[in-house]
């Protein structure tokens, strides 16, 4: 299978031209976790690199370890020692920019946001995607929550290559 565009060393800025950060955008903005980081237990992964109105991940963490302050448009600054991976920030961000990323040998694992019908099933081989969409590798889901308080956005576990943990941002509709 072909490297997505997002594992490219490109300068192109594509939250502006394309409408989604490239992996580049987002290291220089600081919210892409190292190997090690994702190595040592899950890490949340904020891709808000947009100043726009916006709190709720901050209200919706009950460890406080997100912050976005005053004023309302700041980038929500995440408190690593704060956070417990609990992953209620996943399903309050209106912008599905929040996941969680783990690293364990050479499979990954990524919990996203899911708001398609119909929803996966657990053991249902998928095709996972990068920021743009593009097919990266394959993967197994692992879970599919969607509790009440989650408004109807489904929170998706899906284990894949770890070799593609930065690349990776959700799966392809069926």
């Amino acid at each position: 299978m072909p490297m997505s565009p997002d594992a490219s060393n490109t300068t192109e800025t594509t939250l502006k031209t394309l409408g989604a950060p490239s992996l580049e955008e987002l290291r220089a903005a600081g919210v892409v976790p190292s190997r090690e980081e994702l190595t040592a237990g899950p890490c949340v992964c904020v891709e808000c690199i947009e100043e726009i109105p916006c709190n709720p991940c901050e209200t919706s963490c009950p460890h406080g370890a997100l912050t976005v302050g005053q004023p309302i448009t700041n980038l929500p600054v995440l408190d690593r020692s704060k956070c417990t991976a609990c992953g209620l920030c996943i399903p309050a961000c209106p912008g599905l920019a929040v996941v969680i990323k783990s690293l364990e040998g050479d499979r990954a694992k990524i919990r996203f946001p899911w708001e398609y019908l119909p929803y996966p099933a657990k053991g249902d081989e998928v095709e996972m995607v990068d920021r743009l969409g593009t097919p990266v590798c394959g993967g197994t889901v692992i879970s599919v929550l969607n509790p009440v308080r989650n408004n109807r956005t489904a929170v998706v576990t899906v284990e894949f290559p770890g070799e593609y943990v930065d690349d990776v941002i959700s799966m392809r509709r069926p």
